[in-house]
């Protein structure tokens, strides 16, 4: 049975995330994502404005890849925080786990065992391997009896590495490891009308994320204090996992590899506003739909005509945070 002061901690902590939640910053932000967007409608090399077709072809190209950014950035955004409160480590997101690299492994053994194989089965099953490996990274974790906090993403990039390797094997065998290239390029290059609509799925991801959103920040404090409290640790980090492979699996499948968005955005905001999920979330949501489209902007406009993945941008962007954190953490023992 939960304690009274600890129940009583925990309800203050619920009642002050709703109350931070009415922000009028937040519409000033959602102004500024929605300019961002805009920029992205308007973005591109064929003239939607004079030619015949350009409002078809507006509808088959512009429209989606606007969605896919919001979706897919703030799903690994979203994906990025939760992971870093049930490890309780602020540099573990899903690139630095490996459970992208096990959706791309699910995805190089579909393509050999069923190459007809539809989107959802594809979905489904990076689904399933991103759970399974995200789950062994937990279950290496348990053993490991040093928690620095650069233990943690280290050992979940090793076998990133590892199950990497196997993938590339396993395409080099069937020649598909152009396949597997492109899959790990992240890009919104192919997003078009009747290609991106399973990415509706992260929707309903966020909107779970939202109501257990409580559970997860008490999950996040440690197994002791969320037993005390009443709250299910194992069956919460269950959850916890299951969304962030939905999310995961799903934008692997349509976009590819978004690396390190999932490590800027939560600790941007963490600094900022603290470590309440629920609180956070619209924040953590709008940052990583902002910090997307921005790189895919530069992306679609540093070699115009031709396009360079988002994931590059990304991963030079999320590189020099990644040291800005780990110089700042030193800086303050």
């Amino acid at each position: 049975m939960p304690t009274p002061s600890l129940a009583a901690d925990a309800t203050a902590v619920r009642r002050r995330g709703r109350e931070r939640l009415l922000d009028g910053k937040l519409v000033l932000g959602i102004v500024l994502v929605a300019l961002l967007l805009l920029a992205s409608l308007l973005t591109g090399v064929y003239d939607i404005f004079g030619a015949e077709d350009g409002s078809e072809m507006f509808a088959i190209t512009r429209v989606p890849r606007t969605i896919a950014l919001v979706l897919a950035g703030a799903a690994m955004a979203m994906s990025g925080l939760i992971m870093q409160l049930m490890t309780q480590n602020r540099f573990v997101e899903p690139s630095t786990t490996g459970t992208t690299e096990w959706a791309g492994l699910g995805l190089i053994l579909v393509m050999i065992i069923s190459p007809q194989a539809d989107l959802l089965t594809r979905m489904v099953v990076a689904i399933f391997f991103s759970f399974v490996g995200t789950m062994v990274f937990f279950a290496f974790l348990r053993r490991v009896t040093l928690r620095s906090s650069l233990i943690v993403p280290i050992i979940g990039i090793m076998l990133g590495a590892v199950v990497g390797s196997i993938s590339t094997f396993v395409a080099l065998q069937f020649d598909a490891l152009q396949n597997l290239s492109v899959w790990f390029a992240g890009s919104f290059t192919s997003v078009l009308r009747g290609q991106y609509e399973v990415l509706w799925i992260v929707l309903l991801v966020g909107i779970a994320v939202f109501f257990v959103a409580d559970r997860l920040t008490v999950a996040g404090l440690g197994e002791d204090i969320a037993t005390n409290v009443g709250v299910n640790y194992g069956r919460v980090l269950l959850l916890g996992t299951g969304l962030v492979a939905i999310a995961t699996g799903v934008v692997t499948v349509v976009v590819g590899n978004l690396p390190f968005l999932g490590l800027i955005v939560p600790n941007v905001v963490s600094m900022i506003r603290g470590d309440d999920l629920r609180s956070n979330l619209p924040w953590v949501c709008l940052l990583g739909i902002a910090i997307v489209t921005a790189c895919d902007l530069v992306s679609r406009t540093i070699i115009m005509p031709f396009e360079v993945p988002v994931s590059l941008i990304l991963g030079i962007l999320g590189a020099i945070v990644f040291i800005a954190l780990l110089l700042r953490q030193r800086r303050h023992g």
